[in-house]
C-alpha cells in the first residue's frame, strides 16, 4: 500500500499500517513525537489502519496550536481526569467526557456533592498520573462483551451508551482506568505539559432534564505552560468584560431566582433598552416597515397549524386551561403575524407588507443552559416579517441585508454568516427547499459576504443566514438572522391577488438584527467593555458639585441637559470630589461636569472618558458634541 506525505511524495508500507508505522518508517523521532494522524484532511487515531492511497499529515508537538492537535491532547486530559476521579471518589459514575473548543469536561454522578475547592485535591491527582507516565491502548470487542463489562463495573451511563452506539465499540485503557470511546487519544502523557481544572457546573444526562443532573468538570490542558499562562491571563481578561458583572457593577439588570432567566432591568439598564428600541423604531419607519403588536397567549391549534406544537413544543411554556383548551405563550412571533396578513384581502399593489414588532416572547430553556443575557427565557425579539410576491424576494433580501450591515456598523460589530440549510424535520419537498436555499445563496453572492454551511441547521419551515459574534469567554453566539419561508404562509393559506385576477402564494422573509434584546445587549457590553458608545450610554452626562453651596445650579443644570435630550443625573453625595470623579470614571460615563464657583453655562469644566485632564466647553456646545455621535 502506499500513502501521499504532505510534500506530495508517496510512502510504500505493508498492507494495514497504522499512522504510527508510517511514522517509524519516516524516523524514530516523528514516531515519539506523534500524537495524532490527519488522513485526507480528517483527524485519526494514530493505532488505526490506513487505507491505500489516501493523503497522510502526521501532527506531532510541534503543532501545539493546531486545533486538532489540541483535541486529541485534551480528549486524553479528560481520561486522566475520569481516572483521578475515580481514585479519589469512589464509587463515583463515569458519563461522558468529550474535549469542546477550548478544553475538555467530565459529567460524574458523585455519592456525595463536590465543591469547587475540592477541584485543587483531583488537579493534583492528575499531576502524580503525569508525572508516573500513562499511555493509551485501543481494543475492539463485541457490543454483549462490553455490556456485561459495564454491568460488572457499576456503571449504568456506559451501559446505556453501549446499547445506543452505532458501529463497533472500541475500549481505551489508561493506567488502571478503561472508558468506551472512539477515540483518538494520545501515544502516551508526556504531551501534556500543562493542565488546570476551571470549573463546576450541573448538566442532565443526555441534555434531558427529566434525566438524573450530574457534574460536570471543566479543564483545558496545552502542550506547553507558556500556552496555558497565555489561555488563563486571556481568561481573567474576559472574566473582567463578563456581561453579567458588567451588568451588576454599572447597576443595569439582576436576575432573580423567583424567575429564572428573566432580566430585571434597572432604570439605567432600561435606557439603553429605550436607546436600542428607539433606534430600530425609527429606522424601521424609515424603512417602510409598520409596527404591529400581536398576543402573547395563543391556543394550542394555532400551533398546530404553524407547525410549531410538533417541532417546538418542548420549548414552550403551556397553560392547560381545561381538558379542551390547551394555550401556550408565544416563543416566536410569525404566527401572530400570519394571523394579521391574512385578517383581510391583498393585492399585488399592496406588496410587500413589512411588520415589524419587538414584543415579549418566552421559551422553556433548560435551566442548565441558561446564561445571563445570552441565554434566557423571557426573550425580546427586533422581529420583522415581510409579506411578498416570489418576484420580490431578491429586493427584500437585498434590503434586509443593507439594513443589517449599517445596523452592525453602528456598533463596529463584525458577525460571521452561516447558511443554514434544511434540517431532517423540515415542512416541505426538497424541490421547495432548493428554491429557497438559493435565494439566499444568491444574496450572500450578490453582497459579496463570506459565509460557511451549517448543515441540517435550518428552522423546520425554512433555511436562513444566521449572525454570529463571540463574547469575552470565546463563545460564539447568534445574533441576527435572515430567513425564506415558503411553508408557515402555505399553511395559514396566505394568498394575494394578482395583476391577472387570480391567488398567488406569498413567501415570508422573518428578519431579526439584534436577535434579541438581551443578547445583543450582553454581546455590546463585552464588546465596548462596558464603555458604551456616548449615543448608546445610559448616563452620558454626570454633573458633579464641588460643595454644598454648588448643589442647587448644577441640578438646574441637570435639568437643562434633559430638557435637550441629554441623559444626565446628578451626583451629590457626602463624598470628596475626586472619590466622586473616580467613581464616575468606574461607572464608565462619556462625560463629567464639575460645577463649582468658576463654572458658567457658556464655560463649564467638563472631563471626557478615558481623557487627560479638564476641557472647557459651554452648555449649548456640549450638547451639539453628543447630539453629533447619535445615529438618531
Amino acid at each position: 500500500m502506499n500513502v501521499t506525505l504532505p510534500d506530495g511524495t508517496s510512502l510504500e508500507l505493508p498492507d494495514g499500517s497504522s499512522a504510527l508505522d508510517a511514522a517509524r518508517a519516516i524516523g524514530p523521532k516523528l514516531a515519539e513525537q506523534a500524537v495524532l494522524a490527519r488522513v485526507d484532511g480528517e483527524p485519526r487515531d494514530l493505532r488505526l489502519p490506513l487505507p491505500d492511497g489516501a493523503a497522510l499529515q502526521i501532527l506531532t508537538t510541534r503543532n501545539h496550536d493546531d486545533p486538532d492537535a489540541l483535541h486529541v491532547l485534551r480528549h486524553s486530559a479528560g481520561h486522566l481526569l475520569a481516572e483521578a476521579v475515580r481514585r479519589l471518589h469512589p464509587g463515583v459514575k463515569v458519563a461522558i467526557g468529550p474535549p469542546v473548543e477550548n478544553g475538555f469536561y467530565y459529567d460524574f454522578e458523585f455519592p456525595e456533592p463536590i465543591r469547587e475547592e475540592d477541584l485543587a485535591a483531583i488537579e493534583e491527582e492528575i499531576r502524580r498520573e503525569l508525572a508516573e507516565g500513562r499511555s493509551w491502548e485501543r481494543v475492539e470487542l463485541g457490543r454483549d462483551d462490553a455490556r456485561a463489562r459495564f454491568e460488572a463495573e457499576g456503571e449504568p451511563y456506559k451501559v446505556e451508551l453501549v446499547d445506543t452506539a452505532e458501529g463497533d465499540i472500541s475500549l481505551y485503557t489508561q493506567g488502571d482506568f478503561t472508558d468506551l470511546c472512539r477515540g483518538p487519544h494520545l501515544q502516551d502523557s508526556s504531551p501534556i505539559k500543562a493542565l488546570k481544572l476551571t470549573g463546576l457546573a450541573g448538566a442532565y444526562w443526555r441534555g434531558d432534564e427529566k434525566n438524573t443532573q450530574l457534574t460536570r468538570i471543566y479543564g483545558t490542558a496545552f502542550f506547553t505552560q507558556a500556552d496555558l499562562d497565555a489561555y488563563l491571563e486571556r481568561l481573567e481578561q474576559a472574566r473582567q468584560n463578563d456581561h453579567r458583572r458588567l451588568g451588576r457593577e454599572l447597576d443595569l439588570f439582576h436576575f432573580d431566582e423567583h424567575s429564572p432567566g428573566s432580566p430585571f432591568w434597572h432604570p439605567k439598564g432600561m435606557a439603553l433598552v429605550n436607546v436600542l428600541e428607539d433606534l430600530r423604531r425609527s429606522e424601521n419607519a424609515r424603512r417602510g416597515y409598520d409596527e404591529v403588536r400581536t398576543p402573547i397567549i395563543y391556543d394550542k391549534s394555532l400551533w398546530e397549524t404553524s407547525g410549531h406544537w410538533e417541532k417546538f413544543r418542548e420549548n414552550m411554556f403551556q397553560i392547560r386551561v381545561d381538558d379542551e383548551h390547551t394555550y401556550a405563550l408565544k416563543p416566536m412571533n410569525c404566527p401572530g403575524h400570519m394571523l394579521l396578513f391574512r385578517s383581510r384581502l391583498h393585492s399585488y399593489r399592496d406588496l410587500p407588507v413589512r411588520y415589524a414588532e419587538a414584543g415579549p416572547l418566552h421559551r422553556n430553556e433548560l435551566a442548565g443552559a441558561l446564561h445571563g443575557l445570552t441565554r434566557v427565557r423571557y426573550v425580546t425579539q427586533d422581529d420583522a416579517h415581510i409579506f411578498c410576491a416570489e418576484d420580490q424576494i431578491d429586493a427584500e433580501l437585498d434590503g434586509s441585508m443593507a439594513y443589517l450591515r449599517y445596523l452592525y456598523g453602528l456598533f463596529d460589530i463584525e458577525p460571521r454568516a452561516e447558511l443554514s440549510t434544511r434540517p431532517d424535520n423540515k415542512l416541505g419537498s426538497d424541490a421547495e427547499w432548493d428554491f429557497t436555499e438559493g435565494k439566499l445563496v444568491e444574496a450572500l453572492d450578490r453582497h459579496a459576504i463570506e459565509y460557511f454551511v451549517g448543515e441540517g441547521e435550518g428552522s423546520f419551515y425554512g433555511p436562513k443566514i444566521d449572525l454570529h459574534a463571540t463574547d469575552s469567554l470565546g463563545r460564539s453566539w447568534q445574533l441576527g438572522t435572515i430567513q425564506l419561508d415558503a411553508q408557515m404562509p402555505a399553511r395559514f393559506g396566505l394568498t394575494y391577488m394578482g395583476a391577472d385576477n387570480r391567488e398567488h402564494p406569498v413567501f415570508v422573509v422573518h428578519r431579526a438584527f439584534y436577535g434579541s434584546f438581551e443578547r445583543f445587549i450582553g454581546l455590546v457590553l463585552e464588546h465596548f467593555r462596558g464603555a458604551l458608545p456616548t449615543w448608546l450610554a445610559p448616563v452620558q452626562v454626570r454633573v458633579l458639585p464641588v460643595a454644598e453651596d454648588h448643589r442647587e445650579e448644577a441640578g438646574e443644570l441637570v435639568y437643562a441637559l434633559h430638557g435637550a435630550s441629554v441623559r444626565a443625573e446628578l451626583d451629590q453625595r457626602d463624598e470628596t470630589l475626586g472619590k466622586r470623579i473616580r467613581d464616575a470614571e468606574l461607572q464608565k460615563v462619556p462625560y463629567v461636569v464639575v460645577w463649582g464657583d468658576r463654572e458658567a453655562r457658556d464655560a463649564m469644566a467638563v472631563r471626557k472618558r478615558g481623557g487627560e485632564g479638564v476641557s472647557t466647553m459651554s452648555l449649548d456646545g456640549l450638547v451639539a458634541e453628543i447630539a453629533e455621535q447619535s445615529p438618531l
